[in-house]
């Protein structure tokens, strides 16, 4: 049956159409059922890991180019962007509230005001805290911890703790990663 589906919305020109599709995933995610919007995101790209969360009112821009590893948590009110480049999710994150992830940004000193893109890799274990930016380009590692309300602009090392504005190393984690995410909140 997942075939079937999968085979309509690949091949039918009503649902491949850009401001379409955006509108019924935008529409999808207010839905207060995880299994019908994982359901419609696995369809629509088949990126995601098993025992994921993809709470309600999170925006995925370009999902054909958003993957998520194994029971990944994604908090309400994000936004994750696959426009630019691929925007890979490791095993085991956790992403709080309201937290942007880009792989498209404007350049700042481009005379037209273009953009630049560039893929976002986060490692497995990571923690983004609540109103954390990710910017294009970026690599977070295993286990690294993104500080509530930080701008990451520059690559993140395994273990590490980065916080402010740019994100600047404030500690390290210490921690044997034996836990596996299973947060699936009632009508979220």
């Amino acid at each position: 049956m997942k075939k079937i589906l999968r085979h309509i919305v690949a091949h039918s020109p009503l649902v491949r159409s850009w401001t379409l599709s955006r509108l019924v995933l935008k529409w999808v995610m207010t839905i207060p059922s995880h299994h019908i919007r994982l359901f419609y995101l696995d369809l629509v790209h088949g990126g995601l890991g098993k025992g994921c969360t993809v709470c309600r009112y999170v925006e995925i821009r370009n999902p054909q180019n958003v993957f998520l590893g194994d029971h990944v948590v994604v908090n309400r009110y994000c936004i994750l962007d696959g426009r630019g480049g691929r925007l890979v999710i490791g095993n085991n994150v956790d992403i709080a509230l309201d937290s942007y992830i880009w792989t498209l940004q404007h350049d700042p000193d481009d005379d037209f005001h273009r953009t630049k893109g560039g893929d976002v890799n986060i490692g497995d274990y990571v923690w983004i805290a609540s109103r954390a930016n990710v910017l294009p380009g970026v690599n977070i590692g295993r286990g690294a911890v993104i500080a509530a309300c930080s701008m990451v602009t520059k690559n993140v090392e395994e273990n590490i703790i980065v916080g402010g504005i740019p994100a600047k190393k404030i500690g390290e984690r210490h921690n044997q990663f034996k836990y596996t995410l299973h947060f699936r909140p009632l009508f979220e």
